[in-house]
């Protein structure tokens, strides 16, 4: 559900603008900060607080690959596919992420860590082929890089699994496995 605070941030950003209508990206922008995805209540909400229909809102959510239908992974990597980064051997570095991670293009992981996309340009073609992850551009990417960056990613995880386990714990009063406990 989106806030009222939301919706009034939509409402002074439109009130920017000659014609409303012209405010539906930036409008998504704040309705995709506020549930981590464009879902189909954000939508009613920006068509709503624009003056536009569902299906016009929804077009420009969908035709963009900013904006995500489904709530993402921890981890959004968007691998570049433009010409450069296409030249220089992105379509084996994207397959080897969908071996590594066991998901395809377009998908999330089952888990929740990944959501793995291709992106048309992120405009680093001097140092390509790069990829985005989350906020972070990784470039000059090759396939020891890559599995660098996946085991990096899988340790990331597996350490804040354990911190959140030892922080259960001591909120419950118990000892971890194997720490002398009977």
């Amino acid at each position: 559900m989106i806030s009222e605070q939301a919706k009034q941030r939509m409402r002074e950003l439109a009130a920017r603008y000659p014609v409303a209508r012209s405010a539906v990206m930036p409008a998504l922008y704040i309705a995709q900060a506020e549930e981590g995805y464009v879902s189909r209540a954000a939508l009613e909400a920006v068509a709503e607080v624009l003056n536009m229909t569902v299906d016009d809102v929804e077009s420009v959510a969908t035709f963009y690959t900013m904006y995500y239908q489904r709530p993402p992974g921890k981890k959004v990597i968007k691998v570049c596919n433009s010409i450069s980064c296409y030249l220089r051997g992105c379509d084996a570095l994207i397959e080897q992420l969908e071996r590594r991670l066991g998901i395809k293009r377009g998908e999330t992981s089952p888990d929740g860590r990944y959501t793995l996309l291709t992106a048309e340009c992120l405009a680093s073609c001097g140092t390509a082929p790069v990829l985005q992850v989350n906020d972070e551009f990784v470039e000059n990417l090759t396939p020891e890089l890559v599995d660098r960056l996946v085991d990096q990613w899988e340790a990331e995880f597996q350490s804040e699994g354990r911190s959140q386990s030892q922080d259960r714990d001591q909120v419950l009063g118990q000892r971890p496995s194997g720490a002398g406990g009977c």
